[in-house]
């Protein structure tokens, strides 16, 4: 067992981040300028919510919206949920699996300092992948 390892040690600190009144046309070409599956959107440095991939798919392409006349507050996912960087990366993974997401922002205070994703879990320390199966599970969803 890999001991208490915190959420600072497998996160990743260059997180890219939009602000509300983004359009979602930047968003997509910030996303894919890093080649990034998820944006944090900001206000002030405060997360306020979370852009992914799956947003953009079901929010703008099917029901065939133009990016450019969306702003990243119409499509984001808010709340957001956050894990402090002392938190072990235990308490993330059982918070993925509760929540049902593989990315979380990280604070320090009241900052963002990161964010910390299933694939960093994994990857990283392979023996969290028991409490994360229930992420990688093929299930249906009804939205």
């Amino acid at each position: 067992m890999a001991g208490i390892v915190p959420v600072r040690d497998v996160m990743s600190k260059d997180v890219k981040v939009v602000r509300p009144d983004s359009s979602v046309k930047e968003v997509v070409a910030t996303m894919n300028k890093f080649d990034i599956g998820s944006i944090i959107v900001v206000q002030g440095n405060r997360p306020v919510g979370i852009i992914t991939e799956r947003d953009i798919l079901r929010r703008i392409v099917q029901p065939s919206l133009a990016p450019e006349t969306l702003t990243a507050r119409q499509v984001m996912t808010s709340p957001v949920l956050t894990i402090t960087e002392i938190a072990s990366i235990n308490e993330a993974a059982e918070l993925m699996a509760k929540k049902k997401v593989k990315k979380l922002p990280v604070m320090d205070k009241q900052k963002l300092v990161g964010i910390v994703t299933f694939t960093d879990i994994v990857a990283k320390v392979p023996t969290m992948l028991s409490i994360l199966e229930e992420l990688v599970r093929p299930y249906h969803r009804s939205h």
